[in-house]
């Protein structure tokens, strides 16, 4: 019989492929994924179709950034915990270096006008791509009546009610076991890992959790728990188990959080650091570690070093989490695939990612669009975003318009699209022209 995975790398060989994925990630988890079963399959042929697709519907159901773990899955499979500790490394750290460095630069020249026009433009980029999310999640979920009922229902419950972001995805997956059906799942029993003792799962479970609680734990003890490294180290360790849906999603989270109640910086910055990690290769959640950057950066005496301290500890705290979820449940991967109620509660999961990331589209492009925002009350705890609609802004309302129509129309590139809007953005400052000002 053929083996599944017809040829073993050396750890060199996997540390260089690796890294050439970390380097050439770009496009987000599906351009990632793509680039991986190139590399890892067509290529060099280290494992097979089935076993990728198998370490790919586990990643998917899991909470975090679903490339990163797939990297660490396959390392993994290779090498072990240390194959998969250098997989999911190579994976991040790349991008994550050039997030820090592009942070630095957003941080002492994000107020130079024309690095303003740049990042203006790019706003309507981001403002696109969140919408093209939409469209893309809505047309892998919505498959049922229930499915839409459940993407309205967290729609609400955040636009309307403001209800707390991990509430809704619970309710989401609650939803989703109780009213949607899953199709009866068999698996092959040839192609799955074997399953390690349970002592040993959890032993290993221990160290990968103590690993990541470790720094937070640390800066709780030498600084107190309202430091802003502390609260940086819980914000994002939440944000880790409750994010599924990718980095869309996980903005909802960080708006609650990291904006309206901890006020590290503003809506706009937010974006600013979603259009930086779009630049970038790796993941797309590197977002986290601007956050945590402008976090540090915006305390009160704070500086360079305790901005680069926050960023480590919101990188930390996003990215060990997923080492763990594979190193201690990827051998109990295939019984989690073939329960059809764990498959109905994360489809609900999926359906409710829709309405956050759609509330997150109106949130921001309100606030984009708009010189002037409110609320109105129409209940008791109960209140709507209403925009003031004589303080649109014109040049806004253009620029988002061709980046819709350059992303859904002519399909341009990321990158592309991007680089497009930022000069857009400098040309209508250096015009000049008043009807267009930004």
């Amino acid at each position: 019989m053929m083996s599944d995975a017809p040829s073993r790398p050396s750890i060199g060989d996997l540390f260089r492929a690796s890294l050439k994925v970390g380097c050439l990630g770009f496009g987000g988890p599906a351009g990632q994924i793509a680039l991986m079963h190139r590399v890892f399959v067509d290529e060099e042929k280290w494992i097979g179709e089935q076993q990728y697709l198998h370490a790919l519907n586990y990643c998917m159901l899991l909470p975090g950034p679903e490339a990163q773990q797939l990297a660490t899955y396959v390392g993994w499979l290779l090498h072990g915990v240390r194959g998969g500790l250098i997989a999911g490394l190579m994976f991040v750290l790349p991008g994550a270096l050039v997030v820090f460095a592009l942070s630095l630069l957003y941080a002492f020249a994000h107020q130079e006008p024309l690095v303003s026009a740049a990042f203006f433009g790019v706003k309507a980029a981001v403002l696109a791509l969140v919408l093209e999310a939409c469209v893309r999640i809505g047309r892998r979920a919505l498959k049922s009546k229930v499915a839409y009922a459940i993407a309205a229902m967290a729609f609400l419950a955040l636009f309307i009610g403001q209800v707390p972001f991990p509430l809704v995805i619970l309710g989401g997956a609650l939803a989703g076991a109780a009213f949607l059906r899953a199709p009866f799942v068999t698996t092959d029993v040839a192609a799955v890992t074997p399953v390690r003792s349970l002592w040993s799962a959890l032993r290993t479970a221990f160290v990968c959790f103590a690993a990541w609680l470790a720094p937070l734990g640390l800066s709780i003890a030498l600084l107190g728990p309202q430091h802003v490294l502390s609260k940086v180290g819980q914000v994002f360790s939440v944000l880790a188990v409750v994010t599924f849906g990718g980095a869309y999603a996980t903005l909802a989270y960080l708006q609650q959080e990291a904006v309206q109640a901890q006020g590290w910086l503003s809506a706009g910055q937010m974006f600013d650091g979603l259009g930086l990690a779009e630049t970038t290769p790796g993941p797309l959640v590197l977002v986290n570690q601007f956050v945590g950057f402008m976090a540090g950066w915006n305390t009160p005496n704070g500086g360079v070093l305790l901005a680069s301290a926050a960023a480590l500890m919101a990188s930390w705290c996003t990215f060990a989490p997923s080492f763990a979820w594979i190193f201690a449940g990827a051998p109990f991967a295939e019984r989690l695939r073939s329960n059809a109620r764990a498959i109905a509660a994360l489809k609900g999961v999926t359906a409710a990612v829709l309405g956050v990331i759609l509330h997150l589209a109106i949130g921001f492009g309100a606030h984009y669009l708009f010189g002037e925002t409110g609320r109105i009350g129409i209940g008791p705890h109960l209140s709507i975003l209403a925009p003031v609609w004589a303080s649109v802004n014109l040049a806004a309302a253009i620029l988002t318009l061709a980046a819709i129509v350059l992303l859904f129309r002519f399909k341009i590139g990321v990158l592309g699209l991007i680089a497009l809007a930022a000069c857009a953005g400098m040309a209508l400052r250096i015009s000049g022209n008043p009807a267009l000002a930004l």
